[in-house]
């Protein structure tokens, strides 16, 4: 078992084996004042009579050292406390940061979108592609944040891809996904609803 201060790091199981100690002598000093009080109260033994001594002060010695154990038994318990849950949050830190750094390097890899999907128009093919509200829009056919000017760019590619399937990457929720998306004619109006 590692002792608080010694060489590797306190575990849960290493403090519960010194609640365990500590249980044990709670029980020896329970049980040792349960025998002081008998014998106080028979009056002292046979032995401690012909000694001349009274039995509290022979039988006091054991109960004390075993408080003695106790107090230091309780301030190892209470140290490898601390340092499980110190180890503990520092865990919760580095875990924390590396969420938040994970994050920051996802969001700065995502590309820069152009456009934001404001409407989808249920059964369109728009939707049947699995376009939703909100999606931001990074690159739709050869149409990117690099050579996009206005949505007639976006217009143009949809003109010349009717009936043929067009990649689309959009931005949902801070995830990039890839949507194919195929320009056709439908009951409503335009190629994409």
């Amino acid at each position: 078992m590692a002792e608080p201060g010694g060489g590797r790091p306190v575990t849960i199981s290493d403090v519960q084996q010194l609640v365990r100690r500590k249980d044990e002598i709670e029980a020896q000093i329970k049980a040792c004042y349960e025998l002081l009080e008998g014998v106080v109260a028979l009056g002292g033994t046979k032995e401690t009579r012909n000694l001349g001594a009274p039995a509290p002060r022979v039988l006091t010695v054991s109960p004390t050292g075993l408080q003695n154990d106790h107090k230091a038994l309780m301030k190892q318990v209470e140290e490898a406390l601390h340092q499980l849950h110190a180890r503990e949050k520092e865990k919760q830190a580095r875990d924390e940061a590396e969420a938040l750094a994970e994050a920051m390097s996802q969001n700065q890899s995502l590309p820069q979108p152009f456009a934001r999907v404001n409407a989808v128009t249920p059964g369109s093919p728009a939707s049947v592609s699995g376009l939703q509200v909100d999606d931001e829009i990074v690159e739709f056919g050869s149409v990117n944040a690099n050579n996009f000017q206005n949505l007639q760019n976006v217009a143009t590619v949809v003109q010349h891809s009717e009936g043929r399937p067009l990649s689309v990457t959009v931005i949902r929720a801070g995830r990039r996904v890839h949507v194919g998306l195929t320009p056709k004619r439908w009951a409503g109006k335009g190629l994409l609803g």
